[in-house]
């Protein structure tokens, strides 16, 4: 098989006359330079072009003689200024050694500048519908922190790509109290807040508004992200205060074009619309904070307090009269206030309150308030309760139990008529002792002589004796009543426990008696100890003496003394009733007793509790009802 080659013939390229026809159809206005931009050939279109805008070709390639021509492949715009003014675009393309001159028709021209007017226009439309969105979000903000994420979502918003950080301060200290940032913070770049000085000055931020050592203004402001190329930053000011800064940078990874200035002014337009917001959630937080200071303060003070509007509903009741009613809050708030006062109190009370809301203050009013278990008498202060404008809006009542009061002035009276039985007890003791001293002398007498006539006076031998053993008995008592209730000096003195516990159970033996109770001892060795004796001693006396009242005839008290370590220890146990768990943590309470009327005044174990606390030492009590009542009593012991 035989191939047979055959040469097809090529289409040859148009020639210079048909390429000239061409040109000369295109109805762009163009023309064809070498690469300095010397004319070789132009078309109708670029004469009639140059014409239209009151230039020669001459005059228009003259003009381009002195623009820069563009790089094998590339184009470029050039502006070519008119003589009548204004300028005319001519676009260049260059491929080799050829240079294409392209005019731009005004057409054209409009065109591409409305294109660019439509893309301002949309991206101003956007950023105004989040900065709208971002005033819905910062106004509905319930903290500083849901604030500030706010911000953040409009800023990431605004500024995609780039790097951010928003920084709250407090504006009187400049204390940074929040934080968000988006990108890696280089170290230290937390603190302090750095202005730009030319924003400062804008801003008229005055340097009493500017915290010392937490802010700092400078010409320019650092760079806080790792591997940031630049950025902008816009202060949050408000009504003269700083309340914080945001910091915009650009990563080097960011892509897009940056236009420094857009984003700065637009950086700023948000920053003015946080700073308001900023601010008022300063004023909320704080308003909130000194609300609730104050409803903290009323509800805890260590006072009655009631406050009733103009219908005379109960709108604050503190725990202070809760406590005094027994009524919880919520059982009263909303209530008339008449419901918390007898029926027979009401006029009283109304004339108080019609005074009150006339503006005229009651300075003190006693009257009856209910209570769960009966009633209590107050003495209550009441002022006018005014809104902003100065209109009577309720009534405020401040004021106190005098129940307890009066109470405190009973057993103050009857203690005092307590001692004053005690001074005259003293006296009667001191008249006892001349002619019983007297008695006794001449019983020893008598007695000796019977003695010396043997059998004869063995008879009134032991009637002597009797009584000389009974008058020198009310002669020792005498003398114990009236060394017990001498003053007692503060000087300390070295004092062995053990007998200075026997010297209290002697004071306390009519006491024993009376009570038909028995008292057992058990004495531990003791060294010394340093103490007031008299002041120990009325201890002792005090605790005895409650023993034997907590017990029926035929119980016992135990006094029981130990060493442990470097204390001594007493123990005063009876075998009487015991204490209701109910009273057991108030028995020390000055005037708090359970005992019947007449027989003891609530201040015994409340001094007990003082004397044994000034000599270093410590008084603790257990007790179950039936099984009776321990007293201890630790003291340290001398060195």
């Amino acid at each position: 098989m035989t191939t047979e080659s055959r040469r097809v013939p090529l289409p040859e390229g148009p020639s210079a006359e048909d390429f000239r026809a061409f040109f000369e159809t295109v109805e762009l206005p163009s023309a064809l330079c070498d690469a300095g931009l010397r004319l070789q050939l132009g078309n109708t279109a670029f004469a009639r072009f140059c014409f239209d805008h009151g230039l020669t070709v001459e005059q228009m390639m003259e003009s381009l003689s002195g623009a820069r021509v563009p790089d094998d492949g590339a184009s470029c715009v050039v502006e070519v200024p008119l003589p009548q003014g204004g300028v005319v675009v001519m676009e260049l393309a260059r491929r080799g050694a050829c240079v294409s001159v392209v005019g731009r028709r005004e057409s054209e021209l409009m065109r591409g500048q409305l294109v660019v007017v439509e893309q301002a226009l949309l991206e101003q439309a956007r950023t105004e519908g989040v900065l709208l969105d971002l005033g819905r979000s910062v106004a509905e903000a319930g903290s500083e922190e849901e604030l500030v994420a706010a911000v953040a979502r409009g800023v990431k918003e605004l500024f995609p790509g780039r790097s951010f950080c928003i920084r709250i301060i407090d504006a009187r200290t400049g204390v940074l109290t929040s934080l968000y940032a988006e990108g890696r913070l280089k170290e230290g770049s937390r603190e302090p807040l750095v202005l730009k000085r030319s924003a400062v000055g804008k801003l008229h931020l005055s340097t009493d508004a500017i915290p010392e050592g937490k802010v700092v203004v400078a010409a320019q402001v650092p760079l806080l992200f790792e591997s940031s190329t630049g950025g902008v930053s816009a202060p949050l000011v408000a009504s003269g205060q700083l309340y914080g800064v945001i910091n915009l940078e650009y990563p080097s990874t960011l892509r897009e074009e940056v236009d420094l200035q857009q984003d700065e002014r637009v950086l700023v337009q948000l920053a003015n619309q946080v700073a308001v917001a900023v601010k008022n959630a300063k004023l909320i937080d704080e308003l909130t904070f000194v609300r609730k200071y104050l409803e903290e303060l009323l509800e805890k003070a260590n006072a009655l307090i009631l406050v009733a509007n103009r219908d005379k509903k109960v709108v604050v009741f503190n725990q202070a009269i809760s406590r005094l009613t027994g009524f919880a809050k919520e059982e009263v708030l909303g209530q008339d206030v008449f419901t918390l006062v007898p029926e027979d109190e009401h006029l009283r009370l109304a004339s108080v309150l019609a005074a009150a809301l006339r503006g005229e203050p009651v300075p003190n009013f006693e009257l009856r308030l209910r209570t769960r278990t009966g009633e209590a008498r107050v003495s209550f202060a009441t002022s006018s309760a005014l809104t902003s404008q100065g209109e009577v809006e309720g009534v405020m009542a401040i004021g106190q139990d005098v129940t307890v009061v009066e109470q405190l002035e009973q057993r103050v009276i009857h203690a005092e008529k307590l001692a004053s039985m005690g001074q005259l007890a003293a006296s009667v003791a001191h008249e006892i002792n001349n002619p019983m001293t007297a008695v006794v002398m001449s019983a020893e007498s008598l007695l000796q002589r019977a003695m010396m006539m043997g059998s004869a006076g063995a008879a009134d031998a032991e009637k002597l004796r009797k009584i000389l053993e009974s008058g020198q008995r009310i002669l020792r008592f005498t003398r114990d009543l009236t060394s017990y209730a001498r003053p007692a000096k503060d000087k300390p003195e070295r004092v062995l426990l053990n007998a200075l516990l026997d010297r209290a159970l002697g004071y306390c033996e009519h006491v024993v008696t009376q009570a038909k109770v028995k008292v057992e001892r058990d004495y531990g060795e003791l060294p010394p100890l340093s103490a007031v004796p008299a002041n120990l001693e009325q201890v002792f006396v005090n605790l005895i003496t409650n023993a034997c009242h907590a017990m029926q005839p035929g119980g016992q008290v135990f006094l029981r003394t130990r060493r442990e370590g470097r204390e001594a220890v007493v123990w005063v146990k009876d075998t009487g009733s015991g204490i209701d768990p109910a009273h057991l943590s108030r028995i020390f309470e000055p005037f708090f007793t359970t005992k019947m009327e007449g027989r003891g005044t609530g201040l015994g174990l409340s001094i007990v509790q003082r004397i044994v606390e000034k000599h270093g030492g410590q008084l603790s009590v257990e007790s179950a009802l039936g099984q009776g009542t321990t007293f201890t009593v630790r003291l340290p012991l001398a060195d």
